[in-house]
Formats: C-alpha cells, structure tokens, sequence
C-alpha cells in the first residue's frame, strides 16, 4: 500500500468521534439524481477537496463559495472531505457547505468505526470496502446499518468486481466505483466499466474518480454510471479557473458525441 495510504488510515484510526450520537434528516441522494435527469443534466456530485496526495497544488477558496458555484453549474449533490491531516477538510466546511446548499451532501472520510459516525451531520456517509472488515476496523454490514440508523443515506465504494459483490452482500443501495487504486494511488478507467458488471441493476452506481473530461463522462455513462463523483477536474488544483463552468462542461456532458 502507498505511504501516502499508510498515512492516511494510520490518522484515521487515531480519529475518534464526535460524542454525542448524530441523527439525521437527510436530503435523498436519489431524487437530486432523478431531478438532474429530468433536468437534462448528467448527475454530477461535485467535491470539495482543498488538497490531496495526488492534487498538484491547493486551492483556498472559501468552501461555501466553492458549493455555490458548482451548484450553479449543475452538480446534483457535493460530496465535502472532512479528513483533516491529508486533504484540508474539517467538519465546520461540511456543516457551513450544508447550510448554504439545497442538495444532498456526502461527508468524505476514512470510517473506520461507528463513533466515527457521530460528527457532523450530512446528507450521505462514505464507507469504503477495502478498509473495513480487518482487524482493528468494524463489520462493512454492521457500520452500514449504524450509519442508517442515524438517518445516513451510505455510498459504499468498491475497486473491484469483487468488492462490489461485498458491498451488495452487505446491503448497499449506492455504490461507488473508484477508478484509483488506493493501494498505489493510480488511476485506470477501465476499473469501472469492468467491476460494474457486478452490481445488480437494483443498485445506484457512481462512478469516482480520473473524470476530467465530457468525453470521460460519456464514456462512464455508457458503461452503466448512474452518477459521477469529481474532485481534481472541477477544483483545479494549483489554478483559478472557474469552478462553476467546471462543473457544467460535465453536467451537460451528452450521452453520445455531437
């Protein structure tokens, strides 16, 4: 496994959790999804990462600003990092972003077990198959359950074929196909298409991951993506361009090439 990963899952086992236990009216990740369709729009949940092992540089924009400019341009949902050590995040941005926002918010961190649930309020929690189930993290099955009974809607994220069948087994209604390999932080865009195949159709799948471009949008989209979560390619790192005509070349990706 990467160092960069090392680090990271070694500060999140230290993390505990926020005290008291969160409960949660959350916004349904669902129809925002169902409203960008009816809208023309592809389903787009739009991240706010200030930085990352893999950015090139960091942004320090304020957050809300940030939100409301990738709303403006069409995202359905914002997915916030709350992992402070590694990518910039902290609960206060989810929970600012939250309040100036109407859609559905997804916290993105590195849960390891339920008193890591009780922080913030949000819309989505992201639970990632290749970090639970081991020694010293809780049960995939058991944490998804804690998590909805808060009220969480949960994306479960998977790499493989494999990893998908788990997180069907355990219940998941979303899950997240990651096109990098968190192991060596690389990217392959053939990771979706290819563990895909594994989700029954009963199951929302978002694509996460390497989606720069309206051809990449397209691409995922024909091999069964029912969303896209993007950070890098909306946020440019290290630049200044406009973060809300990111987000539109995206959400007004075609199906097929004009």
């Amino acid at each position: 496994m990467a160092p960069e990963v090392q680090s990271i899952l070694a500060a999140a086992r230290k993390r505990g959790g926020g005290g008291d236990r969160v409960a949660v009216n959350a916004r349904s990740l669902s129809a925002a999804f169902q409203r960008a369709e009816a809208d023309g729009r592809v389903p787009v949940v739009a991240e706010i990462k200030p930085t990352s092992p893999t950015a090139d540089g960091e942004r320090t924009d304020d957050p809300v600003e940030l939100a409301e400019a990738m709303v403006a341009g069409g995202a359905a949902a914002l997915s916030v990092l709350t992992e402070p050590d590694h990518f910039g995040g902290s609960a206060g941005t989810l929970e600012a972003v939250r309040e100036a926002v109407d859609v559905p918010v997804l916290r993105k961190d590195f849960v390891l077990h339920e008193a890591q649930l009780d922080v913030v309020e949000a819309d989505v929690i992201l639970l990632i198959v290749r970090f639970l189930d081991e020694d010293g993290t809780d049960d995939l099955a058991d944490l998804l359950a804690a998590a909805r009974g808060r009220g969480f809607q949960v994306l479960v994220e998977a790499h493989t074929a494999e990893a998908v069948e788990r997180a069907v087994d355990a219940g998941a209604a979303f899950v997240g196909v990651n096109n990098r390999d968190l192991a060596k932080l690389a990217v392959d865009l053939d990771t979706f298409p290819e563990a895909a195949t594994a989700a029954p159709e009963a199951v929302t799948l978002i694509a996460e991951s390497g989606i720069g471009s309206p051809d990449d949008v397209r691409r995922m989209r024909e091999a069964g993506a029912d969303a896209l979560l993007v950070g890098s390619a909306i946020m440019d790192h290290g630049g200044d361009s406009d973060v809300t005509e990111n987000t539109r070349r995206l959400t007004t990706a075609t199906e097929t090439q004009t």
